[in-house]
């Protein structure tokens, strides 16, 4: 047993070096053309989100590229909020979803791409604000890179709160995660609130065809089949010109639920890679939990546990410290931050196992 939890261990720590070396191995990416050619359809799937979309839709009127080259289409998913639209210099309208599976974020999109007129797809989110130069990085990576489809950072933007705080570390290690999964040639993860691609792509990918079953993973399960089927398509584009703010959760209840509905979906992964990511993480993670009960109760040596503690934390900050820079945050609330974060991982991903979520104001079941 002790045996297992040592390569266990050096196994963890191999990995997260690896996705650290794998982060630096990414360029940066500049922006060196200002007259843009790429036309993109910009999809929002919503709910009740009358409070934010008015953010969001001024980020878009403050984007430093041509209204005649997009479109932003929102997708009303029952809304029970009102919002009106408001005039706008791009092309703006909104529809209803067209629910034909238990992803209504799935769905959504589905609903907007069967309408968009242009071939290049970009998602976000409606609690999100994009950088003016958003769609100007996209369009001078396409144009340099033989790209059908790009992933781009989220960050949040908010308060100084510990709340705020650990989600904004959770948050750089799964896009220093992301990002050096793409620098070692094992990419398996993005994020829906700043994703491009084709619609062609997505058609020759059946779309989200597979895995309709699952309320999230729009973004998760489109790139790994991309990545299954066409690797030399997908790439990463590190600019922060292109990251994409958005609001942290407001109680530690709501970000639970969104965690476990993020976890929800691992089970129907099919990249090989995210599978093992994922097992040594949470094994790394529930040892370390029981590490610490065992200390406590004084079962362990307190030498040995310091150890573990700080070349675990060390490897955690390196990655994240990086991430971070890059994000334009700074690493604030680490030590307490790491502390809490073993019981706060380990108790989502059991409840997920089992459990049922909350989403948008409704339950969802794995």
């Amino acid at each position: 047993m002790i045996l297992c939890c040592f390569l266990l261990f050096i196994t963890y720590l191999f990995v997260i070096l690896s996705l650290y070396g794998g982060f630096l191995k990414v360029k940066t990416f500049e922006i060196t053309n200002r007259n843009p050619e790429t036309k993109f359809t910009i999809i929002v799937p919503f709910r009740n989100e009358a409070d934010n979309l008015p953010q969001l839709l001024n980020s878009f009127s403050n984007l430093d590229y041509p209204v005649n080259l997009f479109e932003v289409i929102l997708v009303d998913d029952g809304s029970e909020d009102r919002f009106g639209l408001q005039t706008t210099d791009y092309r703006l309208q909104t529809v209803p979803n067209n629910r034909v599976s238990n992803s209504p974020k799935k769905d959504a999109i589905l609903t907007a791409i069967n309408l968009a007129k242009t071939d290049w797809i970009i998602t976000t989110d409606a609690d999100c604000v994009v950088n003016p130069d958003w769609l100007l990085g996209f369009d001078n990576f396409i144009h340099q890179n033989n790209a059908e489809m790009v992933a781009g950072a989220v960050a949040y933007h908010g308060s100084k709160s510990f709340l705020y705080a650990f989600q904004q570390l959770d948050m750089a290690s799964l896009q220093g995660a992301t990002i050096g999964s793409f620098g070692i040639g094992k990419a398996f993860m993005c994020n829906g609130a700043n994703f491009a691609y084709t619609k062609s792509l997505f058609e020759k990918l059946d779309g989200f065809a597979g895995n309709t079953d699952f309320a999230g993973g729009d973004d998760v399960f489109l790139l790994q089949k991309a990545i299954s089927q066409f690797p030399e398509k997908v790439h990463y584009l590190k600019s922060a010109n292109v990251i994409v703010h958005t609001k942290p959760e407001n109680s530690w209840r709501k970000l639970f639920f969104q965690r476990v509905r993020w976890a929800s979906k691992a089970s129907g992964y099919k990249s090989g890679f995210a599978k093992f990511l994922g097992l040594v993480v949470f094994g790394v993670n529930f040892m370390w939990v029981l590490g610490f009960g065992f200390w406590v109760l004084g079962f362990w040596n307190t030498f040995l546990f310091f150890v573990f503690t700080t070349l675990k934390f060390a490897a955690d900050y390196l990655l994240i410290a990086e991430t971070n820079t890059f994000l334009g945050h700074k690493t604030r609330q680490f030590l307490l931050g790491s502390l809490l974060y073993p019981f706060f991982s380990t108790a989502v991903v059991l409840y997920s196992l089992f459990g049922e979520f909350e989403w948008k104001d409704r339950k969802f079941r794995k």
